[in-house]
């Protein structure tokens, strides 16, 4: 990962699903053991930080460094536990590599659901949920968030639509031209729950789009001239969205 375990308030993160508290100690299964260990050369006494997307973020010392399960002693909150925007990411999944990065930076650009969504022309249809939740995981890690986005199982285009809750506004990201700018249609926008929608390669095809522009609560918005691919496409709607209606808003 790059980090290097230091004094109190150090940069090396951590993801558990244990709980956390004042004098809590918590037992590290095999791989972040031998992270720490083998990778990293953690020895006891040294700091580092965790957190599990419920009990915000914990200092924690080494106090045993053992290959059979490191145990780690929370000593002080170091951050609350806060959550990011009600956004989700809904998309229609792309080969591995994009799919990867496209994990990482939405974890980072602060989604809180990733949902993957089966179209007609999605060519990829099997995804690999662990692999998402993985890239996820490390996302948050590095980039100092205290929570992990939800990811969820694909679902086809028109079941995930029928059962789509009614205070949840779409930004659909439509390819068609036949749309205003994102930023002149989110500055006019209300608040609250959203979800950004972006197609596969090929984009949605006609009826998919007719079908999506009925709901009442689908904003359809262009993201200009040029053609983007599917990964860059969800990455530039999360960070407009997130200037104009979310957390890049705040100091």
């Amino acid at each position: 990962m790059g980090e290097e375990l230091t004094e109190p308030g150090g940069g090396v993160r951590l993801y558990t699903e244990a709980s956390l508290g004042s004098d809590v100690v918590v037992t590290l299964g095999d791989s972040q053991t031998h992270y720490l260990i083998t990778v990293m050369r953690a020895k006891a006494g040294d700091h580092l930080r965790l957190f599990n997307g419920r009990d915000g973020e914990w200092q924690a010392r080494v106090a045993e460094a053992v290959k059979r399960g490191c145990k780690l002693k929370c000593e002080v909150q170091t951050a609350p536990q806060c959550e990011v925007p009600d956004l989700w990411l809904v998309f229609a999944p792309v080969k591995k590599t994009p799919a990867d990065y496209l994990t990482q930076k939405a974890t980072e650009l602060g989604v809180r659901v990733l949902q993957p969504m089966l179209t007609h022309r999605t060519i990829v249809r099997r995804v690999n949920i662990e692999r998402m939740h993985a890239n996820a995981v490390e996302a948050a890690e590095q980039s100092g968030r205290v929570s992990v986005p939800d990811v969820r199982d694909a679902v086809e285009f028109e079941r995930l639509l029928a059962a789509w809750p009614a205070d949840r506004r779409i930004l659909f990201c439509d390819e068609s031209g036949e749309a205003p700018s994102i930023v002149e249609a989110l500055r006019e926008a209300p608040g609250g729950s959203w979800a950004i929608f972006t197609g596969p390669e090929g984009g949605f095809d006609a009826s998919e789009r007719a079908r999506l522009r009925t709901l009442s609560n689908t904003i359809p918005v262009s993201l200009g001239e040029r053609i983007l691919r599917a990964d860059t496409a969800a990455l530039s709607a999360l960070a407009v969205w997130q200037a104009i209606k979310g957390d890049w808003r705040q100091p």
